[in-house]
């Protein structure tokens, strides 16, 4: 049974896991799974997530583990911009999890805890190479806009919450 529910700290670990063998799966990274996230801690891609409550529960934020019976298989988080912007961060699912509805409910939930908050707008930046996170993020509603954080690479996408139900 899938349960989506705020994330715990021993779950972190795992919630890194998921991310980089997902994105492993997507990028055809070289090495080995292992090396892939020694790469990304060493390099601090995953600060955030070692501060998750500073980051994003002090942050006017959420961030959520999705979890089938006891077991962790995606996440999705959202955290303050500014007053009237969120930015949604480390939306990843397991690839046999994809097509069921979950990651739609995941940003549901995440909608609904930002419009509690106020924020008017959820901004969002994805890879090139995620086309499928693209196409998802486009049919939900979100639409290109410049870079806000300057990633190469990265698309940065926008939704108005306030024109979408």
């Amino acid at each position: 049974m899938i349960k989506i529910r705020p994330i715990h700290p021993e779950e972190i670990p795992a919630a890194k896991r998921i991310i980089i063998s997902v994105a492993y799966g997507i990028y055809g990274w070289s090495g080995t799974l292992e090396e892939s996230i020694r790469h990304f801690e060493s390099n601090g891609e995953f600060a955030d997530m070692d501060h998750f409550e500073s980051h994003y529960f002090q942050n006017d934020g959420l961030f959520l583990a999705v979890l089938d019976d006891d077991t962790l298989v995606g996440t999705g988080a959202i955290r303050k911009l500014d007053v009237e912007t969120a930015e949604l961060k480390r939306m990843w699912l397991l690839e046999s999890y994809h097509g069921k509805g979950i990651g739609y409910q995941v940003i549901q939930r995440l909608f609904e805890f930002a419009r509690t908050k106020g924020y008017s707008h959820i901004r969002l930046q994805t890879g090139s190479e995620q086309t499928r996170a693209f196409a998802f993020y486009k049919k939900l509603g979100f639409y290109e806009i410049p870079s806000y954080n300057h990633k190469d690479g990265d698309i940065s996408m926008e939704i108005n919450l306030r024109e979408i139900k």
